[in-house]
């Protein structure tokens, strides 16, 4: 049978791409990179709209410390840093514009165990300008504006390399429709996604009456500290965010009560920058530019589901939505988009079976939820309401309140403290009998590392980039020999390992606990602990025992393994359940079955 969603009949011309992603923000951007990055399928991208200067100066700001790391895996970091402002400091202000301490956004003064200690503050704009750029580096356009207008996914089709998802687009500038035929389809699209809408996908949740302004411009000012993330705790216009951004331009955040409403025939801009000026007292306020502006409503959802039979997928705004008020809408997005990117790749490129997309849910889903549900006490909160179901004091200061949930959330915030639960039908997230302190599922932490011969510094971020495969970490301890050298050889001989090597699925790293003037006899490449051996000690190694840690492609743990059991054994079982055996592998095995017949 055949999924039929508002499908559009017509002679069109056809073409065909592996991977259709529908919408260009940060979310469709970083998704159509990732999958032209790691090669080997074809991919194309559309976007609805011609943004303009008004449109595209506003929207998300903030990338938090976990989504810098996953960018820096990707390699878009450093252009990022380039534009970027990196916000390390953090204020609030009572009414009195007196600074109180421990509200507000001051959880991320504690945004450690990171290289990217601070929020790197750049506008969506400027953004999506570097991905463009980036993508446009491996041959792919964005095209627009090019609207998605029928999908139909052929449930009948049985391999992997068929096209079964026909997507029917329209130019809205000449109005002429052609299909596009894919293996898989990627809806990022944003809240109001017509990939969701046009497979009936429920969007289930609520939309509060809280309605919020932001406003961004270049502005003059006598608060004590402009270039910071600051909350003043107005009495009229909620939890009022500041924020310094790129370029010496100030975003400003306020509750747009009815009170606000009501004064004004109409709300425009001269009204939101009238009611910006009155949300920061008692300090001044003086606009020079107004770059962008707007009102928007407040709302919690979540798709019944991500996905449409391992060929259709929602990412971003497009699966789930909630307020700006943790800064956390375009941080989601793109983890999702990095969850999903390189096990869509290696299912599509035939190195993965199917079964691994279903992962993407099991995994996201969980924290999106739990975003959702600390982004509506967040939400009330700046708007100067306690949370629903309060059972506290009903005279609290919903000012210390909400401090107080936003440093509760403020590892989930930072992204430094997600992590995804053991479940014994994914075999990315394996139960681990290790004694270190940290488990499958958490996130790997950077560590600094030195490189052989010069012993010049390094991050393990660095030397592991998101291109799509597996790495196999080695703390070898002391010395080499900590993993004998019979299970050294296991390991190395190991037919099944050595073909996910070839298939460039696998890779291995060898981390020494000491310096030596020779690292031969390592396991792939080798680096070495710092002096003060932080890296052992984060990632809680006995440098008489040592262990290996599995990295997922997208920088979490995958299995921890003890140097004392059967490493080969443990390594080829956790890939087994993981990966295809290549083709070559597959080939000697059935030799061997045959002899043995």
């Amino acid at each position: 049978m055949t999924r039929d969603s508002r499908w559009v009949e017509g002679d069109f011309d056809e073409t065909k791409t592996d991977v259709l992603v529908v919408g260009a923000g940060p979310v469709g951007l970083i998704t159509a990179y990732q999958l032209a990055r790691f090669g080997g399928l074809s991919v194309r991208i559309i976007e609805k709209h011609t943004k303009s200067i008004q449109d595209t100066y506003g929207r998300a700001i903030t990338l938090f410390p976990r989504t810098s790391e996953l960018l820096d895996q990707l390699g878009l970091a450093d252009e990022l840093l380039q534009e970027a402002f990196a916000c390390r400091e953090t204020v609030a202000y009572n009414s009195r514009g007196e600074e109180v301490h421990g509200r507000g956004w001051s959880f991320m003064n504690q945004m450690k165990d990171t290289a990217f200690d601070f929020a790197l503050v750049l506008r969506q704009k400027y953004q999506e300008e570097i991905f463009r750029n980036a993508l446009r580096r491996y041959g792919v356009e964005v095209e627009a504006p090019v609207e998605l207008i029928g999908v139909n996914v052929d449930d009948t089709a049985i391999t992997s390399s068929s096209h079964p998802v026909a997507a029917t687009v329209q130019d809205t500038k000449t109005s002429n429709r052609k299909i596009i035929r894919c293996r898989c389809l990627v809806g990022a699209d944003g809240g109001r996604s017509s990939v969701r809408r046009l497979l009936a996908i429920p969007f289930e949740g609520s939309t509060t009456e809280d309605r919020w302004v932001r406003i961004d411009g270049h502005v003059k000012t006598n608060l004590p500290k402009p270039c910071t993330y600051c909350s003043i705790e107005s009495p009229t216009h909620g939890n009022v965010l500041w924020v310094g951004l790129d370029r010496g331009a100030t975003r400003i955040g306020y509750a747009f009560t009815d009170d606000r409403a009501n004064a004004y025939a109409e709300f425009n801009e001269q009204a939101a920058v009238a009611e910006a000026i009155a949300a920061v007292k008692p300090f001044t306020l003086d606009f020079e530019r107004v770059d962008w502006w707007t009102i928007y409503t407040v709302g919690q959802r979540i798709a019944k589901r991500f996905s449409v039979g391992d060929r259709v997928f929602l990412v971003g705004d497009a699966c789930h939505t909630h307020s700006s008020g943790a800064a956390q809408g375009m941080n989601t997005g793109i983890h999702d988009a990095v969850n999903l990117g390189w096990k869509l790749s290696l299912v599509l490129r035939g190195l993965a079976p199917s079964a691994l997309l279903k992962t993407y849910e099991k995994e996201r889903r969980p924290n999106v939820q739990k975003l959702i549900q600390y982004d509506m006490n967040i939400s009330r909160l700046m708007n100067n309401r306690l949370p629903e179901g309060w059972r506290g004091d009903p005279d609290a200061d919903v000012n210390e309140i909400l401090g107080q949930v936003l440093e509760e959330a403020g590892t989930f915030s930072s992204g430094l403290g997600i992590s995804y639960e053991p479940l014994l039908d994914n075999p990315l997230v394996r139960a681990s009998s290790s004694s270190s302190t940290l488990k499958p599922g958490m996130r790997a932490p950077d560590i600094y590392l030195l490189r052989p011969g010069t012993f010049d510094r390094t991050r393990l971020i660095r030397e592991t980039p998101n291109v799509g495969c597996f790495y196999t970490v080695f703390f070898t301890g002391e010395s080499l020999q900590t993993l004998s050298e019979a299970g050294l050889r296991e390991v190395e001989q190991s037919r099944l390992l050595k073909g996910y090597i070839k298939s460039q699925c696998l890779t291995y790293l060898t981390i020494l606990a000491t310096k030596r003037p020779s690292v031969y006899g390592s396991l792939g490449r080798a680096y070495i602990d710092i002096e003060d051996r932080s890296g052992y000690q984060r990632y809680g190694v006995d440098p008489d025992q040592g262990c290996v840690f599995v990295i997922r492609p997208d920088g979490w743990i995958c299995a921890v393994i003890p140097l004392d059991m059967n490493v080969k054994h443990e390594l080829e079982a956790l890939f087994e359940g993981i990966l295809f055996e290549s083709s070559q592998h597959q080939k000697q095995r059935a030799t061997l079955d045959c002899l043995k017949l």
